[in-house]
């Protein structure tokens, strides 16, 4: 069964952005096809997973780190000098859970978004309670709710409420039956939003993480609500992992973050103003070659490769070149963690 928690509780904060410079199991039969995760977001989801309105480069290395078998059959051969097969990932490591076969073409984008990484930046423990915050088409969902599965732990994945919409209703039940395959484990689905109560039982998840959001937050005006509702889902001790489009220290920081970029001493102040302690950052989803100064914001680079303002006809004549060179945008990659 599907539980969706719909409690209502928040508290509201008081924070300038003054604070950041701004101005003024093994799979088998049950293995199901590869998931189509960005081609299964509704139209009224935007590629972060907010509703209503996110290039080529050589894939070196996607994180899944396979070992070379040492036993001598499997060695490379003395008369022909070919290679051996790699041993495969030991089922329900997050190796295992990046390289599965169920995610479709969605390693393309491991270069940039750099989930097993991540992951281990972040130190997630799988068998514990997991709550994703606005996981959209689930691209995430497909390497988090297999390893958390296989480890014993549980998956929340806490999405935008319907409230009456009848796309996002479909989209929430699309959403559960994509991911009702056993390899999935119980995902349970919550609701986060504006006007929600709490995501989960207060002090019950030992983390929550959340991938290029804040902006979408900051458009509706409750960041502030977001991370304190973030705060009272952990338990003491638990973490927030925390990954959103960079805007440098050096440009004005839009209140409401129209260009899809904020500035990542912002969302450290949000964070420590909710309670929060900083434990560290990292440059594992950081891209200096790009400027967050685009056209159409961020969704002017890829995977979105937007060419003219939103409810606008595609522009043929604009010039995508210079900004599929530049890949997807910089990120920041922070770790929270709630005290004790």
């Amino acid at each position: 069964m599907r539980a969706v928690l719909t409690l209502s509780a928040a508290f509201p904060l008081a924070l300038a952005l003054a604070a950041c410079g701004a101005p003024s199991e093994t799979p088998g039969d049950d293995t199901p096809a590869a998931i189509e995760t960005d081609a299964a977001v509704s139209a009224d989801l935007d590629e972060d997973g907010l509703p209503e309105g996110d290039g080529e480069a050589a894939l070196e290395d996607d994180g899944v780190d396979v070992q070379a078998d040492a036993e001598p059959d499997a060695a490379t051969s003395g008369e022909t000098g070919t290679p051996a097969l790699s041993a495969l990932p030991e089922t329900g490591s997050l190796a295992w859970a990046v390289a599965g076969e169920w995610r479709g073409d969605a390693p393309a984008r491991d270069i940039w978004r750099n989930p097993r990484q991540t992951l281990e930046f972040f130190g997630v423990d799988p068998s514990g309670t997991l709550v994703e915050i606005w996981p959209a088409g689930g691209w995430y969902t497909q390497v988090l709710a297999p390893w958390i599965a296989a480890n014993g732990g549980t998956y929340v994945a806490a999405h935008f409420p319907a409230n009456g919409s009848e796309s996002m209703q479909a989209f929430l039940q699309n959403f559960s039956e994509r991911f009702s395959a056993p390899l999935f484990g119980e995902i349970v689905m919550a609701e986060f939003g504006p006007e929600t109560g709490p995501i989960v039982e207060p002090g019950s998840a030992d983390a929550v993480l959340t991938f290029r959001n804040v902006h979408n937050w900051m458009a509706r005006g409750f960041e502030e609500k977001a991370f304190a509702d973030f705060y009272a889902a952990l338990r003491p001790g638990g973490i927030l992992g925390v990954v959103e489009h960079r805007l440098p220290a050096s440009q004005p920081q839009d209140p409401r973050a129209a260009s899809g970029y904020v500035q990542e001493d912002y969302v450290i102040a949000l964070a420590i103003e909710a309670g929060f302690e900083l434990v560290s950052s990292s440059e594992i989803n950081a891209n200096p070659a790009d400027t967050a100064d685009h056209p159409f914001g961020v969704w002017t680079l890829p995977p979105v490769r937007r060419s003219s303002p939103v409810g606008e006809e595609p522009d043929p004549d604009f010039d995508q070149t210079p900004y599929d060179m530049i890949g997807e945008s910089d990120r920041m990659t922070l770790l929270f963690r709630k005290p004790e």
